[in-house]
């Protein structure tokens, strides 16, 4: 019988990296099966329930439930899942649970969860990453301007002792620890918090005979491998290199325990020929416009707006001789006039939808669904419309996103540090031809760095929009709130990275635990 592994999941989130290992199948058998989630933010652990529930309800009738499937449509408010299946409910709520790492009942709840699967699967494996606000380069910068802010007191740095904690108690097959890599440069008293990560990883089950060893994802000629690291940043790693279309860099650390270690670097998975591109997974869903956020907003007023701008640039781009930016908003001026009511939500599936026979879009079209959900757009600024606008365009007819001083003086915004740099990229556009840049939970906030390439939409990324280029599947609803849900979007594992990770770990771990 196949070798299957139970799954605890740390600093869940959402559930991207255990989405990544629940959903790999080889020759319909499901070999990582995740015993316990555990995630502390509520709206993250409601989508986490949510998918666990699918999982369990999917395993048992071999489809998704007609319930779901008109709640994912907004036909229906949410229903009672337990009224819909309870033993799947039951289940669900067991293995997502809304916990603080370090706490006493999170301890207890993962003793339990620790004594239950190693009763019930061959081996286990611990996924997970502590949070990666103290790490991150942007957060340390944004936490120096809290008042008495003490980095050495700072408990995120810490997290990462109760990720190790959990190991040490589950002795794994295997773990992998995932996070953002400014954590290579963070230091807490004159120390490398990486340095004193992979001193604890490295002195781990010494005299007991479950040590670990530490492996980082080789990418070379086409193919992805497991390797020593020679020095630290051979553990990060180039989502885009997986096939997800976004330049998405984090900190993948893999250990094997030592007594399934032998032959890992001869384990490997090909990898795509080429980086997937925005357009490839967003170009096919419905078009939209973006909202006016101040004085009233409709579709005739956005239409005038956004017309206005483009005649605006076409003057400017005439005047200082750019003739191709010219033409572009000439012509923009004529499609903005002429164009239909465009809507700020969608939720029709297009004509081709889940008839692709690419394996990405297999992946991220459901042919069980009724509807696309969580296309809806946010409300800007008239001023910064001009702006999407040009930003887009520039982007379309340039092939890169523009600086600030690519700018035309006529769009400058009102702040006093545009012109030193400082704000070079405060208006970026995600180009069609490429991998998006690094979807972040900043996304919550503003727009402004996640400009949709479209020039005609102008406006910026919807959360299924931003859940496309993190490789969530149609089916994956974020409950909470639209802030809520941009946040669990930015903070997750792409699920196609994860997968990709998990057939490798397959490889490694399945002919050694049969032997």
């Amino acid at each position: 019988m196949p070798a299957t592994f139970g799954i605890i999941d740390l600093f869940a989130g959402p559930g991207g990296l255990g989405e990544g290992f629940a959903s790999f199948a080889p020759d319909g058998h499901t070999p990582f099966r995740i015993g316990i989630s555990v995630e502390k933010e509520a709206s993250a652990h409601r989508t986490l329930t949510l998918r666990a529930f699918l999982r369990e309800y999917r395993a048992r009738h071999d489809r998704l439930p007609d319930e779901f499937i008109d709640f994912h449509a907004e036909l229906i408010d949410e229903p009672d899942w337990s009224s819909v299946d309870r033993e799947a409910w039951l289940l669900a709520t067991e293995e997502a649970r809304c916990l603080e790492l370090g706490t006493e009942a999170a301890a207890e709840a993962i003793e339990g969860a620790i004594a239950r699967l190693k009763r019930q699967f061959d081996d286990t494996i611990l996924i997970g990453g502590p949070p990666c606000q103290a790490y991150s380069l942007v957060g340390r910068a944004r936490s120096r301007g809290k008042r008495d802010y003490v980095p050495e007191e700072d408990e995120r740095h810490y997290l990462f002792r109760e990720y190790i904690r959990v190991l040490d108690r589950l002795r794994p097959a295997a773990f992998v620890m995932e996070n953002v890599k400014g954590m290579l440069s963070s230091t807490v008293e004159s120390r490398l918090v990486f340095e004193m990560l992979m001193e604890d990883l490295s002195s781990l089950g010494t005299g007991r005979g479950h040590q670990y060893e530490l492996r980082a994802i080789h990418v070379e000629d086409g193919t992805a491998s497991l390797r020593e690291a020679g020095e630290s940043r051979d553990f990060v790693v180039r989502a885009e290199e997986f096939g997800v279309p976004q330049r998405r860099h984090r900190v993948i650390i893999i250990g094997i325990r030592k007594d399934l270690a032998a032959g890992t670097e001869n384990a490997r998975i090909d990898l795509p020929a080429s980086p997937r591109t925005v357009d490839e997974v967003l170009g096919g869903l419905p078009k939209l416009r973006s909202g006016l956020s101040r004085g009233g907003d409709s579709a005739g007023r956005w239409k005038e707006a956004v017309a206005e701008a483009a005649e605006l640039l076409a003057q400017i781009h005439e005047q200082d001789g750019r003739e191709k930016l010219r033409k572009e908003f000439h012509s923009l001026v004529g499609q903005f006039r002429r164009a239909g009511k465009l809507e700020r939500e969608a939720s029709a599936l297009p004509t081709a939808y889940a008839k692709s026979n690419d394996a990405l879009m297999r992946w991220i079209e459901r042919p069980e669904l009724r509807a696309i959900a969580q296309h809806e757009t946010r409300g800007h600024m008239a001023s910064d419309l001009g702006r999407y606008l040009f930003v887009s365009a520039f982007g379309q007819v340039h092939r890169y996103s523009p600086r600030a001083a690519d700018f035309p003086p006529e769009l400058y915004p009102e702040h006093r540090s545009w012109s030193t740099g400082a704000f070079n990229d405060r208006f970026r556009v995600q180009l069609a031809h490429e991998p998006s840049t690094t979807i972040t939970s900043h996304i919550s906030k503003d727009g402004h760095y996640f400009i949709h390439p479209d020039p005609a939409q102008c406006r910026s990324l919807t959360v299924r929009e931003a859940a496309r280029l993190q490789t969530f599947p149609d089916d994956y609803l974020f409950l909470g709130n639209r802030t809520q849900q941009y946040v669990q979007v930015g903070n997750a594992v792409p699920p196609w990275l994860a997968r990709n990770i998990a057939t490798l770990l397959h490889e490694v771990l399945v002919p050694r635990i049969t032997e």
